[in-house]
């Protein structure tokens, strides 16, 4: 049996791009992003787009809405469904590659997110309430295996107004259960890189990237209408960049916590990475500084087995 995607993750600065660019030229192959921030116009150089590496390989998922805008797990299925149709349909063979563990999982479990209302008057009693006290009230709901759900207190009321949702509407909450889904037949390539080199390749790309202009970036972003706060929501870059920016960090301050969030959140990727194994889903982990045309005869030989 063929398989009905190939899937390219790693850590931040693993190079997962460049690769996923490679196999798509050697097997007529289109991407899709499976970054949760990509998605979003105008926040290029802060999330890591390199959209010149894709050269003339079709890309998905990338630039899709405007900054400031709540994208959410849900959309990116929906979304994510589309593009693969698409990509099927001339024959092609889709490539999912990104970091965002939750949102390249969702996708091959096959799980279905049904919409979640806003629910006022829930919202209503959560206000004013301190982060850790959501947090409990959302461990009441279920286990936290992604932080993100409570790292700051706009996400951690939804993350609850969706488990309250799903509690009271549990044939919609089926659907959300991977355990019933139908999953994709997937090989899933990890790019397997030491950290001590991951290491080095975040600190130089964040310096890089500083050079190539990220404050200025946010400050585009912030003077064409986008709210502050609403950059700090999309954390990491965004986050230590619009506090700067904004006057509450100072540029040193801003890039030495921006360098440190960055190497929690690749060790919180592999992390992810190594749950999805326990959780059933294979991952051949090949070295990230491995010669191109070994990569793509390693990852040949492998797509002929599922043959």
């Amino acid at each position: 049996m063929e398989i009905d995607i190939l899937t390219i993750v790693g850590p931040t600065a693993s190079g997962k791009t460049g690769r996923a660019v490679d196999l798509a030229e050697a097997f007529k192959g289109e991407i899709i992003s499976g970054d949760s921030r990509q998605v979003y116009r105008g926040m290029d150089l802060g999330t890591g787009k390199d959209l010149e590496e894709y050269g003339e390989v079709p890309y998905h998922m990338i630039d899709i809405c405007d900054a400031g805008e709540k994208y959410n797990l849900h959309r990116y299925l929906r979304d994510f469904r589309e593009a693969y149709g698409v990509i099927t349909s001339k024959g092609r063979l889709p490539i999912l590659c990104g970091g965002t563990g939750m949102y390249v999982e969702s996708a091959l479990s096959g799980i279905v997110l049904p919409d979640v209302p806003e629910n006022k008057e829930l919202r209503e009693s959560l206000s004013g309430k301190t982060l850790d006290e959501l947090t409990t009230i959302l461990k009441g709901y279920k286990n936290l295996h992604n932080v993100t759900d409570v790292d700051s207190v706009k996400r951690a009321i939804r993350a609850i107004e969706i488990e309250s949702y799903y509690a009271s509407n549990r044939e919609e909450a089926v659907k959300a259960d991977r355990r019933v889904s139908t999953p994709m037949n997937s090989l899933i390539i990890g790019v397997d890189i030491p950290r001590e080199h991951r290491r080095a390749r975040i600190t130089e790309r964040l310096d890089r990237r500083l050079g190539q202009g990220m404050v200025d970036e946010v400050r585009t972003l912030i003077d064409s209408g986008v709210e502050p706060e609403d950059l700090i929501y999309y954390g990491l870059e965004y986050k230590y960049l619009t506090l700067h920016v904004t006057g509450r960090l100072s540029y040193d301050e801003m890039r030495g916590q921006l360098e440190i969030a960055i190497h929690q959140f690749a060790k919180r990727q592999m992390t992810w990475f190594r749950g999805m194994e326990k959780r059933g889903f294979k991952i051949h982990w090949l070295p990230y500084d491995l010669p191109k045309d070994e990569f793509i005869a390693e990852v040949k030989s492998l797509m002929d087995e599922y043959k």
